[in-house]
């Protein structure tokens, strides 16, 4: 299984506005999808709890780091809005709704991680960190968010896996 967007992603141009230009990679971890969206242009603000995963990415051009607790009681990123937003390999139920409200008009979301499933291929096995059949179709369609590609099922590569991934647009 492809991401769904990941053509897409290099091509986004995002929301127009003042902030929403910037880009937001949550939760992180090592910055890859941050340096991807960088290097084509795009100001990415990378965010993670990880301190030592941060600091990899000091003084990469285009790339402002947060270390931050995305599942605090305190939502720290409330009332920002970024032209799109990317999350991978992480699921924290009770922000998804907060996380999706920080999606500009024409902004792009592109979510992947592991679903039910996962647990006869490894980690994570827990059911809390593992998305239902359908899940991020759902959650995105009651953001109001307009499906672009939606795919879920076994991966064989880079690990064997079951995976679920979404691309939607906030709409205008």
């Amino acid at each position: 299984m492809a991401t769904p967007c990941a053509p897409r992603a290099s091509e986004a141009g995002g929301a127009s506005g003042a902030e929403v230009a910037l880009f937001l990679d949550f939760a992180c971890g090592s910055g890859r999808h941050s340096r991807l969206l960088a290097a084509s242009g795009r100001r990415v603000l990378a965010v993670d709890r990880d301190a030592a995963a941060l600091a990899r990415l000091q003084g990469v051009p285009g790339i402002e780091t947060a270390c931050l607790d995305l599942e605090g009681e305190n939502w720290p990123l409330a009332g920002r809005q970024f032209a799109g937003i990317v999350v991978t390999n992480y699921l924290w139920r009770p922000r998804l709704p907060d996380l999706l409200a920080l999606l500009a008009p024409g902004g792009v979301l592109i979510y992947e991680t592991f679903m039910d499933g996962n647990a006869a291929f490894g980690k994570p096995s827990n059911p809390d960190f593992l998305l239902r059949p359908g899940e991020l179709r759902a959650v995105a369609a009651f953001a109001g968010l307009r499906e672009i590609a939606y795919v879920e099922g076994f991966v064989d590569a880079p690990k064997p896996a079951v995976r679920q991934a979404i691309c939607a647009v906030r709409q205008d």
